[in-house]
């Protein structure tokens, strides 16, 4: 178990930089056209010959939405058009389709999540036929602890249509609130309210459902210190197993929706900072525990746990207890991580609909890791998930010596020691309660990329 994490705000204030999240290492940047489909097939082909082949966790991406939120920077489409879905679903079920071969049919899947978008754009007879198409392409496991999670946006949702997701084996619910301060929310367009997302939560658990999650952000526009205690007071009313707290990251040069946002509402570094504090301390308070980069889970749920355990790990939906599988990008935009490479669908819906038309599958681009690449990811993913590095067994598993190896970033890191963010010893590396808020910054000293990238700032979101 880490250390648990220490607030000091001048030490996060210093280090507010920008940099990746790091649920991939190299990060999605790095991706390039030059990967494609016939790479994918190679590397599922590897993947299936490991000697002890991995699980699989499927991500399926529904991109529309019915109202645009300035603050997203996620892929979506917005529409009312709901004649668009069976033109999508089609595009989907062909995906399927044709991914589902390149995998050995005894990798049970054992993770599945939708994501957005908006999943619920999809009404229950459009899930229900998904998740049929799904569990006949691929082998789903059995065992009671795989992980079937869906986001949910209340404004567009009833108690019926979760209680529809139940008997489709959904066992998990993420639902995005951001802030419940009208003002705010009229400034983002997101009207929202506590009802409306406690009869998801609420139908969620009557429904079965074994976990729930609910996203926050800080530093949106109009936000106050007092409008946020409120808003952390009634989420902390609602229960949720998890809790996900962002900073706002403004980047109206590459998202458009941001260019609503009036940058003279936005707090300033100090204000931000204050918020996050905040919310530390409320959460802290009501038992949440801090799990890394933005995550607060109780001390019972499984991501607790499995950081107890030393097996938590980090992929692209953040942390988590199945990290270890092949992870296969369905729908536009997805991205996939299978063996040593990564890969992602054309983000557009013409180019995602013209390859599989043609059958093809959609792939964009993506990135085939290096020896190098493979054994930084290591080391990222130890300090991310585990606040520790074991030197030792890390130079056995790779068959190098740490010092050597490592001797420029340990140079960088040593400034971060300096400043009581990590202690250094010759068996080990280990993040210090100081430090825990500010695991992205310690891994940027193992990213090899950093340093031919220019400008990162227009990359990459800011720490704070």
């Amino acid at each position: 178990m880490p250390t648990p994490a220490t607030f000091d705000a001048e030490l996060i204030a210093r280090y507010d930089v920008s940099g990746p999240r790091y649920t991939s290492y190299p990060a999605a940047p790095q991706f390039h056209a030059g990967f494609g489909e016939v790479q994918l097939r190679a590397a599922a082909h590897a993947s299936n010959d490991d000697p002890i082949p991995r699980p699989l966790s499927l991500y399926v991406h529904v991109p529309f939405c019915l109202s645009p939120c300035f603050y997203c920077g996620c892929t979506r489409l917005i529409t009312h058009d709901k004649g668009k879905t069976p033109i999508y679903l089609q595009r989907l079920h062909r995906e399927i389709e044709l991914t589902a071969p390149l995998f050995d049919r005894d990798r049970p899947v054992l993770q599945l999540h939708f994501g957005g978008g908006t999943p619920n754009f999809l009404d229950p007879a459009q899930m229900a036929e998904l998740l049929e198409s799904l569990a006949q392409h691929f082998s789903f496991s059995r065992d009671a602890n795989r992980e079937f999670g869906i986001e949910l946006d209340p404004r567009f949702c009833d108690p019926a249509y979760v209680r529809a997701l139940a008997p489709l084996g959904f066992n998990r619910v993420s639902v995005g609130i951001q802030d419940f301060d009208p003002e705010v929310q009229a400034a983002v367009n997101r009207i929202q309210s506590v009802a409306q997302t406690r009869a998801v939560l609420d139908a969620a658990r009557e429904a079965g459902f074994r976990s729930s999650n609910v996203d926050l952000i800080y530093g949106l526009p109009k936000q106050t210190l007092s409008g946020f205690a409120r808003t952390l007071d009634e989420v902390i009313a609602l229960a949720p197993d998890r809790i996900a707290a962002y900073a706002y990251a403004h980047l109206p040069e590459r998202f458009k929706a941001q260019r609503q946002i009036h940058a003279a509402d936005l707090p300033d570094a100090a204000a931000r900072l204050n918020l996050l504090g905040l919310t530390v301390e409320k959460l802290t308070q009501a038992g949440y525990r801090y799990i890394g980069m933005d995550h607060f889970a109780r001390a019972d749920d499984e991501l607790a746990r499995a950081q107890d355990a030393g097996t938590l790990q980090r992929n692209f939906q953040g942390y988590s207890t199945h990290g270890g599988c092949d992870l296969i990008g369905l729908g536009m935009s997805a991205i996939s991580h299978v063996g040593a490479s990564f890969s992602q669908n054309a983000r557009e819906l013409p180019g995602y609909y013209a390859a599989l038309d043609t059958g093809r599958l959609a792939i964009a681009r993506g990135l085939a890791l290096s020896e190098d690449d493979r054994i930084r990811a290591d080391a990222i993913a130890q300090l991310m998930c585990h606040g520790a590095l074991d030197i030792t067994a890390f130079q056995t598993r790779h068959h190098l010596d740490f010092g050597v190896y490592f001797a420029a970033d340990l140079r960088r890191l040593a400034r971060l020691e300096n400043d009581g963010l990590i202690r250094i010893a010759p068996q080990a590396l280990h993040v210090t309660p100081r430090g825990r808020y500010l695991l992205r910054n310690i891994a940027m000293c193992f990213d090899a990329y950093l340093a031919r990238e220019a400008p990162v700032a227009l990359r990459y979101s800011r720490a704070l």
